[in-house]
Order: C-alpha cells, then structure tokens, then sequence
C-alpha cells in the first residue's frame, strides 16, 4: 500500500515517508481529544439538597410503612383464619322477598278488573252489523254471477265425476272451457 502513497512533499522512501506522516496525524488527534477549552462551559453543580429531594424521600418511607403494618395486619388474620378454620356464621337464613310484590299484585288486581269490565260491555253490546242482511247481499250475488256467467254453476254441479280407472285426455279450447274425452277400454 506504500507504493500508492503520495507525500504531500517530496520524500526519497515512500514507506518511511507514509509510517512518519501516520504517527503525527495520530499524534495530532490525541492532542485534539486532550485539549482544554479556555472558556469553562460546564455549568455549575447543582446543590446535593436540591437533588437529593429529601422531602420526597420521606413521604415515600412512610408510605412504605404503612404497607408493611397493614400487610401485618392482613397476614395476622389471614393466619387467624386458617388456624380457626373460618368458624364465622356468614349465612343468611331469610328469604328473599321482593320489597314491591304488595304493589305489583294490586296492580295486576287492578288491570284484571279493568279488562274484566271492559269484557262485559263488549259483550253486552249489540252488533252494529246486522249479519242476515250480508247473507242476503251475497246470496244476490250469486245470482247475479250465475246469471252473467256463460255457463251456470248448476250444469257443473250436475256432471258426472270421472274415475280414476278410465283415461282421459284434455283439451284447453278457451280460457273459460275445458273438454275432457274419456276413451272406454269395454
């Protein structure tokens, strides 16, 4: 790596030149890391009283001594209740009732009353439709189809129903009119 060195000035032995050139460089960057400044910029020290916050730390070891007597506490009668075996009457004998039951029953008294009543004029009222006279509307009606119709309703009626056991064959002819041919196998 010697041989592509280039001095800044002119040298005889590159190598020498290159080893010289690299201990005063490195001699000028310990110089640099162990220089000190003229003017002082450290700061001042903060005071030991400020930092140290003693009133925080009091609080904090009297919160701790309270956890600690109260933790006592607890383990005194944890241990209390295992060696007794927890012989305290915590069962509740009574029954549960509700505290509004007296209300809800005179209330649905009440409403069964209402209806009840309701019920009964209802039901002693007479119909505001009279029902002979919609029968009597319909059987008119009829009629009145029955006339119109191309083909009464009594023809129909009077047919006899085709068996199962003959053939049939179906023709539409028109939207109203269907003709059947039943084929006799005598």
């Amino acid at each position: 790596m010697h041989k592509s060195y280039q001095p800044l000035k002119p040298a005889t032995n590159k190598y020498l030149q290159k080893k010289w050139d690299q201990t005063r460089y490195e001699e000028h960057r310990n110089k640099l890391s162990t220089a000190r400044p003229i003017v002082d910029t450290k700061g001042i020290r903060t005071p030991a009283h400020v930092q140290l916050k003693l009133k925080k730390l009091q609080l904090q070891d009297e919160r701790l001594v309270t956890i600690e007597r109260d933790n006592r506490l607890l383990s005194s009668k944890l241990s209390d209740i295992v060696r007794s075996k927890g012989l305290v009457d915590h069962r509740n004998h009574y029954p549960e009732r509700s505290l509004n039951a007296e209300k809800r029953r005179d209330e649905l008294l009440q409403v069964a009353n209402q209806n009840q009543a309701i019920y009964q004029r209802i039901t002693a009222r007479e119909s505001d439709y009279r029902r002979q006279l919609w029968l009597d509307d319909w059987e008119r009606v009829v009629r009145r189809h029955d006339d119109i119709a191309r083909y009464p309703r009594a023809v129909a009626n009077k047919q006899p129903a085709l068996t199962s056991s003959l053939p049939a064959t179906l023709y539409l002819l028109d939207s109203d009119l269907v003709l059947i041919i039943c084929l006799s196998t005598a």
